[in-house]
Formats: structure tokens, sequence, C-alpha cells
């Protein structure tokens, strides 16, 4: 694996990137697509992932082929085909739908600190998974994710809570995400060898 940079993102090749931003140590696979959207520090994903209008936080995982932010199309005219919004493909006299672009654009996914989101997972607009939450590959989310809780399936469904409630609170508020890098080296192996448990007994 390479070295990872503070300063500049690693773009694997084939990456398509437009008006987007990214954190320090982000990691982005080859063949990805990101558009409109933010990387927190240290986070990454995989290849072949499809990414646009959305806010990722810190230390997000994200396997191979995962879509977020998935774009629609519009279902209450009479047609659903983009002749009706990327019109000036097909025309000359006729410009794009602005409206539509912008209305796309503002349905923002959010992704929290510490995610996991499994191969091939679909996240759509709107949608927001909380701090520490995994996603299981394969499924499909529609709706918001509680942090600290395990999602799976089509349309994914709560499996089991990744760490109890209590434990979850108190990790979001230790906010170790937020902890500087050097920090976060000095600490690497209570976060190594430690339950949550007892790392909270001993940071929190």
């Amino acid at each position: 694996m390479p070295r990872l940079d503070p300063e500049t993102p690693l773009f694997h090749p084939g990456c398509d990137i437009t008006g987007s931003s990214f954190g320090a140590y982000v990691e982005i696979g080859a063949g990805t697509r990101v558009a409109n959207s933010s990387f927190g520090d240290y986070s990454y994903c995989d290849r072949g992932c499809d990414i646009a209008n959305a806010r990722i936080g810190k230390f997000a995982n994200i396997a191979s082929a995962v879509r977020i932010g998935a774009t629609d199309h519009p279902l209450q005219t009479a047609s659903l085909h983009h002749f009706l919004y990327r019109s000036a493909s097909y025309w000359d006299d006729v410009e794009d739908d602005a409206d539509w672009f912008a209305r796309r654009a503002a349905r923002v996914a959010r992704i929290g600190h510490d995610t996991w989101i499994g191969h091939g997972a679909m996240i759509k607009p709107e949608v927001k998974v909380g701090h520490g939450a995994v996603v299981a590959a394969g499924a499909v989310v529609t709706r918001d994710v509680a942090p600290y809780t395990i999602v799976g399936g089509v349309t994914a469904q709560v499996i089991r809570r990744r760490q109890p409630e209590e434990v979850a609170e108190r990790l979001i508020e230790l906010a170790w995400w937020d902890w500087g890098h050097y920090t976060l080296r000095a600490r690497l192996e209570d976060f190594r060898r430690l339950s949550a448990e007892a790392f909270l007994e001993k940071y929190a």
C-alpha cells in the first residue's frame, strides 16, 4: 500500500473527480467517480465506486463498487427519460434544465465518522448513515441508519447494534476521530488491543 499524504489525496488510475474536496490521508480507488462531494480526513473508497452529492465524514471505510447518492429521474412527468433535463444533447435550440440539476445536487447523502459501507451497497440521496454504523455488502439503504447500527438487505433493515447504546453514546462524546495524527499514533496500540469499553475507561 502506498504511503498516504496529509496534503494531497491519493487518486488511483481512472478516477473522474469533479467539484469535490478531500481531507488529509484520503485515498480514492481506481475507476471511481466522485462528484459534488466531500471526504473527511482518513476516509477512503476502494475501486469502482460512484459517489455524488455526498458528505462523507472522517475514517469512513467504503468498499468497492459502492454507490452513494445515486441520481434519480422525474417520476411525475409524462416521461422519465433524460431528454427532459439533458435536452441540449438532443436539440440545438434548448438548454439543459438547470433547475433539475440544482435540485438533484441539493439532495445530499451524509455518511458519518468511522463508518463501513460494504461492497456493492447503495446509499440513496438524502439518507444519513450515523457515526460508527455498518452497511452490509449489497444493501440498498433508503432510510437513515442510526449510529453504531449494522444494517443489511434490500431494502436495508437493522441486523443488530455494533455497540450497545451506552457505549455508542460515549464513543460519540469522546469523538476520537477529531484527535490529531500524532495522538492517534501514540494511542495506536490501545486502538488495536482494547475493547471499546476498555478504551473508553482509559480515555473518556
